[in-house]
């Protein structure tokens, strides 16, 4: 039976990592049908990589998995999505905290460009009425910033405005910022896109390092950055005008080395996409 998500576990200091599940997940914008039947397991402290070309509904379908897909007024969806074994759409299950557990880094840095620093990462406690200490504040923004690879590069300017850093940093800074609330899962879509290749390295360091304590899902374009960071991959296409659906998932190497699809070969090696 589905429960509600406690605001309490916001700063649940368990180290318990969360699995989470989507089944049979379609998704329409008005009357386009733009996902078909989606279902998948993405195991607790791993890296789960949803690869694809463009237009094949990977970015639809992380939205499903923390109710942004709601945003969009003319969106609909059916199909469940568990956390941990909990329905996040059960009728009693607020979005706010089902967002709470599940956070996500966009393609785009979009730190609050006034605010400093110190800041930005603190920027969810208060969004989510959650009370701390200066001191347990203190400690956070450097736990997080530490965790996000930056805590080095900016603790001597901490408050200074998170605009001001570099594209790298301010993705980074993202990353602290979703941390400091302590997701369960952290969803990222396409993370690394808009980077160069420094920024880009040291973000898919943090990705490896942060797999440890939080389940992460990660839209990729780039097959290399796949198979660097990810231990299983699913693999979305949408042909002849037909929907978007995961034709096969698994093991990334198995995904890459020996894929039960000849379609899953094809795009990885290049072929098209």
């Amino acid at each position: 039976m589905s429960r509600t998500l406690e605001a309490e576990q916001v700063l649940d200091p368990s180290d318990r990592l969360y699995a989470i599940e989507a089944l049979d997940i379609s998704c329409w914008f008005g009357d386009h049908y733009v996902l078909d039947r989606c279902s998948l397991y993405m195991s607790a402290g791993e890296v789960t990589a949803l690869i694809g070309p463009s237009g094949c509904g990977k970015s639809t379908f992380l939205r499903t998995l923390n109710r942004m897909h709601e945003l969009v007024s003319i969106a609909k969806l059916s199909g469940a999505v568990y956390l941990d074994g909990q329905d996040i759409y059960a009728p009693e299950v607020r979005i706010t905290d089902a967002r709470r557990q599940i956070g996500m880094v966009f393609q785009k840095p979009n730190p609050f460009p006034a605010m400093s620093i110190y800041d930005n990462v603190v920027a969810g406690l208060k969004l989510n009425g959650v009370h701390v200490s200066h001191r347990e504040k203190d400690d956070l923004v450097e736990d997080c910033l530490t965790k996000a690879g930056l805590w080095k590069e900016v603790k001597d300017r901490l408050r200074n405005p998170g605009g001001g850093l570099s594209g790298g940093q301010q993705q980074r800074l993202c990353i602290a910022r979703s941390l400091a609330i302590r997701p369960k899962v952290l969803l990222m879509d396409e993370p690394c896109s808009a980077l160069d290749p420094t920024s880009t390295r040291r973000i898919e360091e943090t990705i490896t390092e942060l797999r440890s304590e939080v389940t992460i899902v990660i839209v990729t374009h780039n097959m290399q950055q796949a198979q660097r960071v990810s231990q299983k991959c699913a693999f979305f296409l949408a042909e002849h005008g037909q929907p978007g659906h995961i034709v096969e998932h698994g093991p990334t190497d198995v995904m890459f080395d020996r894929p039960q699809d000849p379609r899953t070969s094809d795009y990885v090696h290049g072929r098209f996409g």
